[in-house]
């Protein structure tokens, strides 16, 4: 696909638990970790992927700093999205990440729309 398309137009969704990436609407467990599986593809050209830990998709509990730092660290040249746990304006502004999918914060009225464009 990226040949087809180009990677400027193709977003890698790599899911995970555990930092094992997770498949089949997160029923399967490999054996690859999420890191080394996105630095996969961004060895071939990816320039964007969205990183999701499970165990914190939904929870409100603050997303898994440690991954995204290090998946910051690791993949300095791919443009990372977190996503999984966001609670708090606070939990954006501590992502070292490009961006963040913030679902149920939204929703509950955890975070208000306006105020999480004005921070971006």
């Amino acid at each position: 696909m990226l040949e087809k398309y180009g990677s400027e137009k193709i977003i890698l969704g790599a899911d995970c638990e555990n930092r094992k990436i997770k498949t089949s609407g997160w029923l399967e467990e490999s054996h690859h970790d999420i890191i080394d599986f996105i630095l996969q593809y961004q060895e071939k050209g990816m320039q964007t992927a969205i990183c999701t830990d499970i165990s914190k998709d939904g929870m409100l509990e603050g997303p898994n700093f440690a991954l995204y730092e290090e998946a910051a660290r690791r993949l300095p040249n791919l443009r990372i999205q977190a996503s999984g746990g966001v609670s708090s304006l606070a939990d954006l502004a501590r992502l070292t990440t490009d961006g963040a999918i913030v679902g149920k914060a939204l929703w509950e009225g955890r975070i208000r729309l306006e105020d999480a464009l004005a921070r971006a």
